[in-house]
């Protein structure tokens, strides 16, 4: 590519905001040209404003720690410093929901890491292996609001990542899922800096985190819904019941899942073969942040672990094990994804490259 993308990152300074930045710093399309966060931080460096409180495993970029933090809310800051904009901002839903309609109606593209319009009905929330083809909303969206360059696209709740493309991979193969019963133990990166106190948690499990049940047995009917007429409409086949608990893993959120099937039912040998063989298209058109294998089964009977696991494949693959017959349902299996890169940073960007594989930032 000629000449990289202009990118801008909105909440810059939080967890996720970080990972953006890490996962951008040499992206080989995209390039990081404009940060924005609250106004406390508005017009430091980011070095400054990111001091003492920097959690990635990496140094920051020297032309990044030395661009100068803008106010997030000022829209007009960023035209012209950038075509894109990642949004991870930290604010109240209603005010996250208006600011980003704001920044699309500007004229930018907006991939959100954020849940304010996951219910929009002409927004698709994409998972880029699963429903791509959601992406055919932008035209749609663009009409309905009068948008000539601007889109609003956002992804799905990290804790769903962990078991839709092995789900996906089934259906892709005729199979019926009618019902799923799923259990998640999700990772403290999950809340967020600081997230859950230490006393809370050391020598603990906290079986509750809000809104995660409703998220974990609703979204994926979005993901696996259909275009129709001027909005994305649910699939009402698949029935789900969820128990989401909080872990003492910092990062790397697991799921048990059951199934059952109507109609005929695979095996557990095809579907080991289906995972195997299961590509999509950001692997056909070798999408940068693409894990080449998007579904890797572990056959080690103790396996998938967050610690040996969830780094695989640039920390972008769902990695899959235990599978076998339920005696409740059909058959379960357990799923690992690393929550804060394929479940929020890395799968907004992987959404971004999409969007651009498939000429929207034209």
């Amino acid at each position: 590519m000629s000449q990289k993308i202009q990118v801008g990152i909105l909440g810059a300074t939080g967890m996720v905001g970080q990972n953006f930045i890490r996962l951008l710093a040499n992206h080989p399309w995209f390039e990081i040209a404009y940060l924005a966060a609250s106004p406390k931080s508005a017009g430091q460096t980011y070095y400054d404003a990111v001091a003492g409180r920097w959690h990635m495993n990496s140094v920051i970029p020297e032309k990044i720690g030395n661009l100068i933090v803008q106010d997030a809310s000022a829209v007009s800051r960023a035209k012209g410093a950038c075509q894109l904009v990642f949004s991870a901002v930290e604010m109240d839903k209603e005010a996250i929901a208006a600011l980003e309609l704001e920044y699309a109606a500007a004229g930018f593209a907006v991939v959100s890491n954020n849940s304010s319009h996951r219910w929009t009905p002409d927004v698709p929330m994409v998972i880029p292996e699963i429903n791509h083809a959601h992406l055919d909303m932008i035209p749609i969206q663009r009409k309905n609001r009068g948008w000539s360059t601007g889109l609003l696209a956002v992804k799905s709740n990290c804790s769903i990542q962990s078991y839709m493309t092995p789900l996906y991979a089934i259906l892709q193969a005729g199979y019926n899922v009618d019902k799923m019963f799923i259990t998640t133990l999700q990772a403290l990166s999950g809340a967020g800096y600081p997230g859950p106190s230490a006393f809370d948690m050391i020598d603990n499990i906290i079986p509750f985190i809000g809104g995660e049940e409703e998220k974990s047995e609703k979204e994926p009917l979005k993901v696996l819904g259909k275009i129709e007429g001027d909005q994305i409409v649910n699939n009402s086949s698949l029935r789900i019941t969820a128990h989401c608990n909080r872990v003492p893993v910092i990062n790397g959120h697991t799921a048990c899942v059951s199934l059952g099937f109507s109609g005929r039912k695979p095996d557990v040998d095809e579907v080991k073969t289906l995972w195997k063989n299961f590509r999509s298209v950001p692997q056909e058109q070798k999408l940068p942040s693409a894990p080449a294998d998007p579904i890797i089964y572990k056959e080690e009977a103790n396996r998938p672990q967050p610690q040996k696991d969830r780094d695989l494949d640039k920390a972008m693959a769902v990695v899959t094990g235990r599978l076998r017959t339920c005696n409740l349902l059909d058959l379960r299996f357990v799923g690992l994804h690393h929550n804060t890169i394929r479940g929020a940073a890395g799968g907004a960007v992987l959404t971004a490259e999409l969007i651009k594989a498939q000429g929207y930032l034209e």
